[in-house]
């Protein structure tokens, strides 16, 4: 409980001292009462570890922890969780294990819907849906978890592993993800987002933030998945209009999994050889992170390319900022078989692919007078290659509609903030 004491006379101030005196007496022994009451639970593996977990999961309190202890669990139906202030973990990634191979029922391994939760040192197999996914929640800890398919890239692979959506102070802290056939680690239409210190591996996106604000990426390694780190906005959504995000020291690198999106998908569109890709988003900060390795590019920022009626939608990228990282090799083997967007940079770059593509895209108006100054992208690197396409010349037909002088692009860094989030 925080108490504001306003300046005032020395009379009232010392009548506000014993006002939160009586506050902090009555406050301290009800905490300590709600702290004997919470409860350790243990579950263990053996005959009927899916109806003991569930049931546990179902009678947990606020302030209870459920320990699942070592082994391997085998699964035929989905687990869900609904209640707020509770601690679910396991014994390691390595020791607690929970497979859904089997699984004839639910959409996804675990789903939870309560708020103020936290998971960690556990794993997911082969879940028939999404491994985790997390909806509606304000306040969801995932620290030291691993979602994975074992049979390597397929189309009938799980869409997410890690699938928060429409939540709030998300926190995915050092967990693992691989296989997934949309994205290992998704944050959809949430709000104060911190994904750190996590390995995505062999998905179609490593990791994904889509239509979101205030999401800080980092300290995260995301290689041999279709495209490393994407940050989308997409239309026809409750909430969009993705803004403050900050992409900076991760490790973007050898990008080279097959596109094994299921058809209609629109990460199916994403070129195998993607380091981050960014679209339709407004206010990102792209910084000190390595990409190399990405056959297509190491770095695309455009403007969503499809038609919609969604009278809301704002689909090309404002004031985005990339300065301060490092680039090994790209393009060595565009993808020019999945979607448009390698094929179109294939073809007016003349097969010389640069470091980072911007593809010019902006509203009518802006072509003609110019972008604002505060939706300008700033480009502020030494040795990276960069291309862009001028509307104008494009669209006219001229041999020549590229830019490849990065310098046109300077300006001042501004800094986006530190993302904090709310914790418990």
């Amino acid at each position: 409980m925080i108490v504001a004491i306003a300046a005032s006379a020395p009379a009232a101030q010392s009548k506000n001292l014993k006002k939160m005196k009586r506050v902090l007496f009555f406050s301290i022994p009800l905490l300590a009462a709600l702290n004997l009451f919470a409860k350790e639970t243990y579950i263990g593996p053996g005959p009927n570890a899916q109806e003991r977990l569930q049931e546990a999961l179902i009678l947990m309190e606020e302030g209870d922890t459920l320990i699942i202890k070592s082994g391997y669990y085998k699964f035929e139906d989905g687990l869900s969780l609904d209640v707020d202030d509770v601690t679910v973990k396991g014994e390691g990634i390595d020791s607690t294990i929970l497979d859904f191979k089997n699984q004839q029922s639910g959409a996804q391994g675990l789903l939870v819907t309560s708020d103020r939760v936290t998971l960690s040192d556990f794993s997911i197999l082969d879940a028939k849906g999404d491994a985790l996914k997390v909806i509606g929640a304000k306040g969801i800890n995932m620290i030291n978890l691993k979602t994975e398919w074992t049979g390597g890239p397929k189309s009938t692979n799980g869409a997410y592993g890690f699938y928060p959506v429409e939540s709030e102070d998300v926190l995915i802290d050092g967990c693992v993800a691989i296989g997934a056939s949309d994205a290992g680690i998704y944050v959809g239409q949430s709000k104060n987002i911190i994904v750190r210190n996590s390995i995505a591996q062999y998905n179609v996106a490593g990791i994904e933030i889509e239509n979101s604000y205030y999401a800080d990426v980092y300290n995260n390694l995301a290689s041999h998945n279709t495209g490393g780190i994407l940050v989308f906005d997409l239309p026809d959504l409750p909430q969009q209009g993705g803004h403050h995000i900050r992409v900076f020291d991760n490790k973007s690198i050898d990008n080279d999994t097959d596109n094994f999106a299921p058809e209609g998908n629109i990460v199916g569109e994403v070129p195998r050889g993607t380091g981050i890709i960014i679209m339709a988003n407004s206010d990102v900060e792209i910084f000190d992170n390595l990409m190399s390795g990405n056959g297509t590019v190491n770095l695309s920022i455009v403007s969503y390319g499809d038609e919609t009626d969604d009278p809301n939608y704002y689909p090309h990228p404002k004031n985005i900022q990339v300065h301060g990282n490092i680039y090994g090799p790209s393009g060595f083997d565009p993808d020019i078989e999945t979607g448009d967007l390698a094929k179109a940079l294939f073809e007016i770059s003349g097969g010389n692919m640069p470091d980072i593509f911007w593809d010019g895209i902006v509203p009518l108006s802006q072509i003609i007078f110019g972008q604002p100054d505060d939706e300008r992208l700033i480009i502020a690197e030494e040795d990276a290659s960069f291309l862009t396409i001028k509307p104008i010349k494009y669209m006219l037909g001229f041999s020549d509609p590229t830019n490849t002088n990065k310098d046109d692009f300077k300006g001042e860094i501004s800094p986006l903030k530190e993302i904090n989030i709310e914790t418990f």
